[in-house]
Formats: C-alpha cells, structure tokens, sequence
C-alpha cells in the first residue's frame, strides 16, 4: 500500500494514490510505502528515481552499515519501531528511510502506531511541518513518546502483579499467572529499550551529518533528552521484574516448602510405630507378649501412643501450621 502525502499550509493532506499516473501527478514530501507490491515498487521507482530496498536488505543490514549514502546521493536509514498487538508479544519492525530529492520516502513490513499518530497530528496542527526532514524528525520525537506510554503500560501491569504477589493466599496458579505476566513485560521492557538505543543512534546520525538547520537541530537534542529521561524508568522497571521475579520464586519455595514438610513430619510420625510393628514381627518364642492375652492391644496402643506423641510436639511448637 502507498501513502502519499503532500505538504499544504504546513499540513500533511494524504492523496489517493490508484494508479502509476496519480504518483506523477503530485509533488509529494513523504512517500510512505506498507508492505508494497512488487508493481507499487516500479510506480515509485518510475515516478521519483528512487530505488527502494528489498524486504531481506531491510532486516539482515549490518548494525554498522544502517546509515550510509548511496552512490546517487540518496541517504538512507533503517530504524527499528516498536509494535504492540494485543493478542500476541511485542516486537520491533524495521524500517527503511531513504531521503532523496527533497522527499522522505519509507517502507516497512506493518502499518505502526507511530506513523498513523504522526499522520493524525499533521492534519491537525497546521505550521508543525515544514518539510521532508520535519517528518522524520516527528517520527522520532513520536516514537520517543510511544515508548514512553509503553513504560507507562508497563508500570501499571506491575502494579496489577504486586497486588497479586503480596495478597495473604498466593497458590502456585497464581505464582504461574505472575511469572507469565512478569516474563511478557521484561521483554516489553528490553524492546523499549533497544528502540529508544536505536532511535538515539539515529538522531545522532543526523545531527553529526550536518543535515538539519537550527530549529531541526534543537528538536533533535530535545529528541535526545526525552530518549535519555526514559532510560532512568527502564532501569527502574528491570530492578522492579527482578524483585517481583525473586519475590513469586521465593512464594513458590515456600509453598514446596510446606509439601516436604507434611513428609517430613509424616515419616517421623510414623518411624516408632513402624519400629514397634517390626519388633513385633519377629518370631521370638521368648517375648512374653506371645503369651500374653493383652499384648496384640498393648502393642496397637504403644504404636498409636508413639505415633500421637510427635504430632503433639509439633503441634506445640508451631510446625503444623
């Protein structure tokens, strides 16, 4: 799918784009391109000059070699995104900038929040943008704070896990529910963070190129300042997934803790009557018990007397609860 959008009074106003005719028709500043067609590819191509890269050089670009120029001029870059779904674990989407001919030109494998928001705001705060490189840069800016509403998410899904990990009765399905939810936000948290190194990485890339004008250039050092604000609250967020990580681990020692320790006293329960029964089977013609009419009650009573006894114990001492 091809995203045109065209720059009027500030704004970004996106074109319908149907044939190869409407991209030669318009003078776009931003050419964004979603999991295009191999045809959608050669309109591009055609109407602009530019050769936009494959899906396979897109995600297997050394990290060394993901800002160079081309031998046409043309700059390109490759910056990760994050993606949230909802029925399934997060992830990072790639994708390509080419800047070329005054015109930003993107492509990437799924449609991202980042772009749909930038594209939402365009429309609705005219004197934002005024050129291609004001678009990228508002996807970075935007991308700082999608990130940032991400940790946010996060914050509050801890929270939802402490409750659960602190209450009075935690069962090991609740230690399972707790484990799963705390695995699922580390990697949330380990991908916010690579997003925001990534984004950082290419901000920087842009200021030492010289290719911004003052106003750029200040709001790529505020860019900077945001990404390095977050990098605190992702620090705190591992140290939080570590001591919630230790604290369900430590819940469930004990639960496996009390399993043995019904074992336990069960074996030493037992141990006397079962040394008493032994000492009962052995066939000693000389143990008065043989002849003895109440020796078969006194042996049960010495047995359930020796087995009562350490029962008592325990219970006096507070092991049994």
């Amino acid at each position: 799918m091809i995203n045109v959008f065209v720059l009027q009074n500030g704004r970004l106003n996106q074109v319908t784009i149907a044939s190869h005719e409407d991209l030669e028709n318009v003078a776009p500043v931003w050419v964004d391109l979603t999991d295009p067609t191999e045809e959608e590819r050669t309109w591009v191509k055609a109407a602009y000059g530019v050769t936009l890269p494959d899906e396979d050089e897109v995600q297997d670009i050394e990290a060394s070699a993901r800002y160079y120029e081309a031998e046409n001029g043309d700059l390109h870059l490759r910056t990760d995104f994050l993606l949230e779904e909802e029925d399934g674990p997060s992830r990072v989407v790639t994708v390509a900038f080419i800047l070329s001919g005054k015109k930003l030109f993107s492509m990437h494998s799924d449609d991202l929040p980042v772009f749909r928001l930038v594209r939402m705001r365009a429309r609705s705060r005219p004197g934002s943008i005024e050129d291609y490189m004001d678009v990228l840069l508002d996807l970075y800016a935007t991308d700082a704070e999608y990130s940032a509403d991400a940790l946010e998410g996060i914050y509050e899904s801890l929270e939802e896990v402490s409750m659960r990990v602190l209450q009075k009765e935690f069962t090991d399905q609740d230690a399972a529910a707790a484990l799963n939810a705390i695995a699922h936000e580390e990697d949330l948290n380990g991908r916010i963070r690579r997003n925001m190194m990534d984004t950082r990485r290419a901000v920087s890339f842009l200021m030492r190129g010289r290719l911004l004008n003052a106003d750029q250039f200040e709001e790529a050092r505020q860019i900077l300042r945001d990404i390095e604000s977050l990098d605190g609250h992702t620090s705190f967020l591992f140290d939080k997934v570590n001591f919630l990580m230790d604290a369900t681990v430590g819940f469930i020692n004990i639960n496996q803790n009390k399993i043995i320790k019904i074992f336990s006293v069960a074996s030493v329960c037992f141990l006397p009557p079962t040394l008493i029964a032994s000492m009962y089977g052995m066939n000693f013609t000389l143990m008065p018990e043989l002849n003895w009419r109440f020796g078969y009650p006194f042996a049960m009573a010495l047995m359930a007397t020796t087995a009562i006894a350490p029962l008592l114990y325990f219970y006096r001492r507070g092991w049994l609860k």
